[in-house]
């Protein structure tokens, strides 16, 4: 049976002052029934990881798809394993669209991070513009197909169906087209995977918070979410764990 995951993006939030939360955020909930997850900025893996003591996991946001080299301000999949990260996020929309990233470097990004132990959650999602025309499930098989490693299996990869037009909108889409897509991407899995693939974690990220996480947890294929701003504060992102630990 699938564990829960949430999963917090800081983004380029967060200092050493900021571990406060997730010390909170243990103190409240100690035990989770689900898999609790913190990414925080590189500057803040390591510290993170001492702090949490394995009681929750920790992830970075982005790795480098070789593993070392002559590669300056690039961190890599054995740098994050060695600072404590047990879990990277790859290809969110964020660095798709800034980063110009394709879905060939995610691919190799992902490789390589599984091949160095940890496990790789990629993000996939579409435009407005995308989902207006009629081309949301299109876009994610594309995405699918183009940024899944081979190397993956239920133990080491999740997927994050993150809308772009919802992340930090304040909008959200409805339960029926989050349904859609996740409903999607499982037979995706399967069908690339096989059984392995019912495995695989598929998460919802897109103005996720305190207000709706409970009713996007009620969502089939829905395994959790990858939160963003609300996972900053350890009494919003609290709530989510626990609306998760509920559904």
């Amino acid at each position: 049976m699938r564990r829960k995951l949430a999963a917090g993006n800081w983004k380029m939030n967060g200092l050493r002052a900021n571990l406060g939360e997730i010390e909170a955020l243990i103190a409240a909930h100690p035990a989770p029934e689900c898999e609790v997850l913190i990414c925080p900025p590189y500057t803040l893996v390591s510290a993170a990881a001492d702090l949490v003591k394995g009681r929750i996991a920790i992830g970075g946001q982005n790795c480098h798809p070789q593993i070392s080299g002559a590669y300056t301000g690039g961190i890599s999949a054995r740098m994050l394993k060695d600072a404590g990260a047990s879990h990277v996020i790859l290809g969110h929309s964020e660095r798709r669209a800034d980063r110009f990233e394709s879905d060939e470097l995610v691919h190799a990004k992902s490789t390589t991070a599984i091949s160095e132990g940890l496990i790789a959650i990629i993000c996939v999602g579409e435009t407005e513009r995308e989902r207006d025309r009629g081309a949301t499930l299109d876009v994610i098989s594309s995405q699918l197909k183009g940024s899944l490693p081979l190397n993956a299996s239920g133990a080491s990869l999740v997927i994050a169906y993150e809308p772009i037009w919802a992340i930090g909108s304040g909008r959200t889409p409805t339960l029926e087209q989050i349904a859609e897509v996740h409903d999607f991407m499982r037979a995706e899995m399967v069908k690339k995977f096989g059984d392995d693939g019912e495995e695989i974690r598929l998460l919802y990220g897109g103005s996720v918070k305190p207000s709706n996480a409970a009713d996007i947890f009620t969502v089939s294929n829905v395994d959790g979410a990858l939160v963003g701003g609300a996972s900053l504060l350890a009494s919003d992102f609290g709530a989510i764990v626990a609306a998760l630990e509920a559904s």
